[in-house]
């Protein structure tokens, strides 16, 4: 076909819905007025939609906070998303929606994420969401990593899907996953089977610490982690009269921690861990009889990571025994790495060369970080699938995960721009 390709978005509209989502920040498996809004959206613009339990496994979830999925659940029916809408979401949410054009051709998939960041936003009137009113309205959570802007070019790229629909073939898949951060939507997103039919995926992501007008599209070095909670449990007893009977659990958990900062790195390639929180005890004449930890470990490949984890366990239940306690230690997240398949690369390469504020374009990147995107592509790729990740530099007010956190605007229409030209790659109607 030979007829212009139609766009219905201006990019303040890009703007404008970051700025919406950005109000209302939600956490990993407990964003259900975010999946509300896309739900909505995409049915509006003709896509096939299914939220939550229509197609997650509950028994598959990970690293869901049951406080956090109860605030936000009430905080949805206060802000007004429909009792039906709520049903259908099944506690859990998410969204995966195809556009069947009902010519053949290439399925393809495009993912993005739902969830923020645990972090206040600072108050510096000069930051530009306070300076424009559309700062996080949530204490303690924030989107502070650029998931809204990924929301916002994925729901208007909706709409130049169905403006297009006569000008394309195959199958488009947008997928909106929960619980990035943490890496905790993966891989359930992956078992419930909704990238095993596709054929091209990719991923997007802004800022990175890539210079702003540099695009990379076949980053290396991801690194693969495990997230996982450790529960310590000891004996209760008075602190004062009867000490000696209890077993603290608080003590076990600090030795547990130290010991798990100063775990040794490798020598075949990057490790990480940290020990992100812990709560312990029940009062202050009690000796405490539980303690919770939140921790993560990287690694440079699967071997690394693994090895990192056995050990962290290890040392956790070495800990716990030495004050007579136990140690129960339950995954909570995952993430991998990958390789590039070069044919979705060339795709990335041509789109993004010719997106607004690219001045250039690099293949290779060392990521040093780590996202359950990765768990997806590995999926694509075992059935057959070819799949990359694509990064937008830009310039930020403050770094990932920090509360002055902020990317420069205009890379919402860079993101737009390769996304459109990706789909017109691979469903342009011949």
């Amino acid at each position: 076909m030979n007829e212009s390709w139609i766009d219905p978005v201006k990019s303040e509209e890009l703007a404008a819905l970051r700025h919406e989502i950005h109000r209302w920040p939600e956490p990993g498996w407990a964003e259900f007025a975010s999946t509300a809004r896309a739900v909505e959206r995409l049915e509006r613009e003709g896509f096939k939609v299914r939220c939550g339990a229509e197609f997650v496994k509950p028994e598959s979830v990970m690293g869901a906070i049951p406080r956090e999925v109860e605030a936000a659940l009430a905080d949805a029916k206060r802000l007004g998303v429909s009792e039906a809408l709520l049903a259908r979401m099944g506690g859990l949410t998410g969204v995966v929606a195809e556009f069947d054009t009902g010519r053949a051709g290439p399925t393809v998939a495009i993912r993005c994420e739902l969830d923020c960041v645990c972090v206040d936003e600072t108050k510096d009137p000069a930051h530009r969401p306070n300076a424009g009113g559309w700062a996080s309205e949530r204490p303690g959570y924030m989107h502070a990593c650029g998931h809204d802007g990924h929301q916002a070019v994925m729901l208007n790229l909706a709409r130049w899907v169905r403006a297009n629909a006569d000008r394309l073939s195959g199958r488009i898949k947008l997928i909106m996953e929960p619980g990035e951060e943490g890496s905790r939507g993966g891989r359930p997103f992956a078992e419930s089977g909704v990238v095993d039919d596709v054929d091209f995926f990719y991923a997007l992501h802004v800022g990175c610490d890539v210079p702003a007008g540099t695009v990379i599209v076949a980053p290396e070095k991801f690194l693969c982690t495990t997230k996982a909670d450790l529960f310590f449990k000891g004996s209760p007893s008075h602190a004062g009269m009867q000490p000696e009977v209890g077993r603290n659990a608080l003590l076990a958990a600090s030795t547990a921690a130290l010991a798990l900062m100063a775990l040794p790195r490798h020598g075949s390639g990057m490790t990480r861990v940290n020990v992100g929180w812990m709560q312990a005890g029940e009062g202050r004449n009690v000796v405490p009889a539980s303690a919770e930890m939140r921790i993560e470990v990287r690694g440079e490949t699967e071997a690394i990571n693994a090895l990192m984890y056995r050990e962290a366990v290890r040392r956790a239940e070495g800990a716990a025994a030495m004050y007579g306690c136990t140690a129960e230690c339950l995954v909570k997240g995952e993430a991998l790495d990958f390789k590039a398949d070069p044919e979705a690369v060339e795709a990335a390469e041509a789109a993004a060369k010719d997106a607004p504020y690219v001045e250039r374009v690099e293949h290779y990147m060392n990521f040093n970080g780590s996202d359950d995107a990765t768990v997806l592509v590995k999926r694509v790729q075992a059935r057959g699938g070819r799949a990359t990740y694509i990064v937008v530099g830009s310039t930020l007010e403050a770094g990932h995960h920090q509360a002055a956190f902020d990317f420069e605007e205009k890379h919402l229409e860079t993101l737009y721009a390769i996304e459109k030209a990706l789909l017109r790659r691979h469903c342009a109607r011949n």
